[in-house]
């Protein structure tokens, strides 16, 4: 079944591309190699390649070359009090190309009394005829009854869905209660999809902002003093307890403080199949513009949950972010292809003939670790045993490494949702009002790259993990995106680890006055981007095409995420405990109703003596008419208490 839908805007043709001399980075090895690209896919990787005369050529020598990276959280759509973001489609994904971003996934939120698939047609439309580069969409679930069940199994089959998010706050517009969660986890399980949610303790929010606002406060200060970290942290810890019972994957969007962080991060080492997801503006700023004098610039950084005001949380995230089973990589200097291979009779732990060899002495793995990658072209006549089988031309060589991508929080997004200041404004005088979002999708790949490898805390491997492939393995198209490999699209990015940028207001391609990252100086930028097999930005340069943007539909039960789930469920069968049948006495109680019920009394086992009923001491038999419960029941005019509780008493009756 096709996902795809028809498009009005006719597909464009890719360019034929040679990108010479670069660095080729994945998020388990770093090479060096020629790549070909023809028909909008990567065709050839390796030295030497057989291309057809004439076509383009990029000079890639001292840059790296990169999956396009891939922006797993934007909000170019989002209804806010009648209102929608004001970087569109069009300008979101143009922002992002400039950025390196070569693939969204936005989210659908419905509007009041609109279906989910409804919504979803209404994003596919908006998308198609904006969109400059390949995008998909994850579908909010604001409210739950019975019908939503139907609609969430129509989109996985049938629309290529396979993530859906639950809010646990914005109480009475679409917060769900724990036990919707649960239902919800379980169905979402059941589709083999992929459970987000949007964690802040809902009811405690707002209780907050009432007791601000009573005390005078409202700017844009109240939002971040009525969401309080531990708001956070508690809904994040409630999410993962749920979603372990329900056995379902959980990724958690919008990870903004060390609490919840830290929550993350404790689940995923005992094991719970949970994703972690810090922005753009986590990790490149903090929360301490709310109380700017500027009201217009403090009410750019209003997001839910907001921007943490402690300056050691973005350095916090970045280093769980980082965090890994760290191992070297194949970034050393190899000359890989230094001499002819000669045929090697199979894979081993030695060297075959003619292997590279290091051009300079640095530490790193024994080249007896070193192990064929794939082939290197057509040219050359000798064969060799590769993985894959029998190829021809020459083989490529690196350490063999696993992959870093499984640190404590695994993913990057940007939550892009940008409104003007007057948008903004409609809270001037109720910080509650203001919509909520900040910019992040052009900023992203390099506010990761200065936070995260500039600072040392991560590799150029662990870079693209948590860039771009984590993410496509999560919502399952990986290799088509996240990798550079034959086969898989041409979104790369050829990237400049010495470039430097000041983000600026002045200069980016957004639609709002104000970024919140204003005077961030980055090292680490895109020198060209390759979106679909053509250049779209190159030396500064853009040329996009709004509407050239596809959707990529998604399967359902992603390996990277279902594995462990599937063998839980081998292993989590419930069995009851052999006995033999109880046969004694039973007293009879009477069970609490259910609402609209009446209470029953539960009957004693059949056969057996029972013991007299006992009333219910909770239900007073007192009565202001005079008659009570009780009065069919004999009186004695007295009573002897022969050994009361606590010795003996000079009081012999009670009249």
């Amino acid at each position: 079944m096709s996902f795809q839908g028809k498009k009005s805007i006719p597909r464009i043709t890719s360019d034929h591309l040679l990108i010479k001399g670069g660095k080729v980075v994945n998020d388990d090895q770093s090479f060096y190699a020629d790549l070909y690209v023809e028909d909008g896919l990567i065709k050839q990787i390796g030295e030497n390649l057989v291309v057809p005369g004439g076509i383009k050529t990029i000079d890639a020598h001292g840059l790296m070359v990169l999956p396009g990276g891939v922006d797993v959280h934007t909000r170019l759509q989002m209804p806010v009090l009648g209102m929608t973001p004001a970087d569109d489609f069009c300008q979101g994904t143009k922002a992002a190309l400039a950025g390196g971003t070569t693939m969204i996934l936005d989210h659908v939120f419905p509007d009041t009394g609109m279906s989910l698939l409804a919504a979803y047609e209404q994003w596919r439309a908006q998308a198609d005829s904006g969109a400059c580069c390949d995008y998909t969409l994850h579908v909010d679930i604001p409210r739950w009854h019975e019908s939503t069940r139907e609609e969430l199994e129509a989109l996985v089959k049938d629309k290529g869905v396979n993530s859906f998010l639950v809010f646990m706050a914005y109480k009475d517009r679409c917060q769900c209660t724990d036990s919707q969660m649960y239902e919800i986890f379980s169905t979402i399980r059941d589709l083999g999809a992929v459970a987000q949610v949007h964690a802040e303790n809902g009811d405690l929010v707002e209780e907050e902002q009432k007791r601000l606002l009573e005390l005078g406060i409202t700017g844009p200060e109240g939002h971040v003093l009525s969401h309080p970290e531990e708001v956070e942290a508690e809904a994040v810890y409630r999410a993962v307890t749920i979603a372990k019972q329900a056995n379902c994957p959980l990724y958690v969007t919008k990870v903004m403080s060390k609490g919840a962080a830290d929550v993350v991060a404790q689940a995923k080492r005992r094991g719970v199949v949970v994703f972690g997801e810090p922005i753009t503006a986590s990790l490149g700023t903090d929360g301490s513009h709310y109380w700017s004098k500027n009201w217009a610039k403090a009410a750019a950084f209003v997001t839910s949950p907001p921007i943490n005001p402690d300056p050691t949380t973005a350095d916090h995230l970045a280093s769980l972010l980082s965090r890994a089973a760290r191992v070297l990589h194949a970034h050393h200097d190899l000359s890989l292809l230094a001499a002819q291979a000669s045929p090697a009779p199979r894979l081993g732990p030695h060297l075959p003939p003619g292997a590279p060899t290091l051009t300079r002495p640095c530490p790193g793995p024994p080249l007896t670790h070193l192990q064929p990658l794939g082939c290197a072209g057509r040219g050359g006549g000798k064969r060799w045993q590769g993985l894959g089988g029998l190829r021809k031309g020459r083989p490529l060589w690196a350490p063999l490494s696993p992959a870093c991508s499984s640190g404590d929080l695994q993913v990057t997004g940007s939550a892009h949702c940008t409104f003007t200041t007057a948008q903004k404004a409609v809270g001037k005088d109720d910080f509650t009002l203001i919509p909520e979002g900040t910019n992040g999708i052009e900023e992203r790949m390099s506010v990761v790259w200065e936070k995260c490898v500039a600072s040392g805390k991560m590799d150029e491997n662990q870079f693209v993990a948590v860039t771009s492939t984590n993410a496509a393995k999560i919502f399952n198209f990986y290799p088509r995106k996240g990798r550079v490999a034959l086969g898989s699209d041409a979104d790369l990015v050829i990237w400049n680890p010495k470039a430097t940028k000041i983000i600026s207001a002045r200069s980016h391609n957004l639609n709002v006055e104000h970024n919140i990252l204003e005077g961030v100086e980055c090292r680490g930028a895109p020198s060209v981007v390759i979106s679909q097999g053509r250049v779209v930005l190159q030396d500064g340069s853009m040329s996009v095409t709004p509407g050239a943007g596809r959707f990529i539909p998604r399967k359902t039960f992603p390996d990277f995420v279902y594995k462990r789930i599937k063998a839980r469920n081998r292993l989590a069968e419930i069995h009851g405990v052999p006995r033999g049948l109880y046969d004694g006495p039973v007293h009879e109680v009477m069970v609490p109703a259910k609402p609209g019920g009446s209470a029953q009394a539960r009957p004693s086992c059949p056969g057996k003596s029972s013991i007299p009923t006992v009333r219910n001491l909770h239900q007073s038999g007192f009565s202001l008419s005079g008659s009570q419960a009780d009065d069919h029941v004999a009186r004695r005019t007295a009573q002897k208490i022969m050994a009361p509780p606590g010795g003996r008493s000079n009081i012999t009756s009670l009249s």
